[in-house]
């Protein structure tokens, strides 16, 4: 039997502290690219009790995305956003949740990111890190940008760390490690810099500004 809404949120609240998790209820939170890193900060954040996130991915499941990233099997074919929602949904039923099964472009990212509060990048592409980077900092300045490079490999997850760049701006992870035919992903690692974005966001939302 599934809880009540309001079973779930007085449990988060016993567990986060009534204000803080208010907070978090209210926030809107965008993940950019729903592959290793975007599906494990979705979860995370969802479990946390974020009021409204904002998923965005333009691809469909793949049998080489299961080794990291929150699919299951049967979901192979699927768009990436609407496999996620049912995923997060079976462990946050009330968590709102938006998504748009389409490529970011310079057009449409003001108007697909214009209700988040904090944005995360997700993307495994350069191009796409480099475009939303350079759109939301340059466009967006009062969002906060929270991004990743740099978790291929199995060198020490001691090395995943989080820097505060500029004042809205935080980057997770090793900062060199990069996928090649000697370095792959593997899911402990990537989840690891999922991690640090996803409790940067609640850092940020809990008032907490500092790496």
């Amino acid at each position: 039997m599934i809880p009540t809404k309001d079973d779930m949120y007085k449990a988060l609240k016993e567990r986060h502290g009534k204000e803080l998790q208010k907070k978090f209820a209210s926030a809107a939170v965008a993940v950019c690219g729903l592959g290793g890193l975007g599906s494990h900060i979705a979860f995370a954040l969802a479990r946390a009790g974020i009021g409204r996130l904002i998923l965005i991915d333009f691809d469909r499941v793949d049998i080489s995305n299961l080794n990291r990233q929150q699919y299951k099997a049967d979901q192979i074919g699927l768009n990436k956003t609407e496999a996620l929602k049912e995923n997060l949904k079976e462990a946050a039923p009330y968590v709102e949740i938006k998504t748009y099964c389409e490529k970011l472009t310079e057009k449409n990212i003001p108007q697909l990111l214009n209700e988040a509060d904090i944005i995360c990048e997700a993307f495994d592409d350069p191009e796409y890190k480099a475009l939303l980077t350079d759109m939301v900092l340059s466009l967006m300045k009062e969002k906060y940008l929270v991004s990743a490079s740099g978790m291929a490999g199995l060198g020490s997850g001691n090395a995943i760390c989080t820097r505060k760049v500029t004042e809205h701006f935080y980057l997770c992870g090793d900062g060199v490690s990069e996928v090649s035919e000697e370095m792959g992903l593997f899911s402990a690692r990537v989840m690891l810099c999922a991690a640090h974005q996803a409790q940067t966001v609640l850092r940020l939302l809990a008032g907490e500004h500092d790496a």
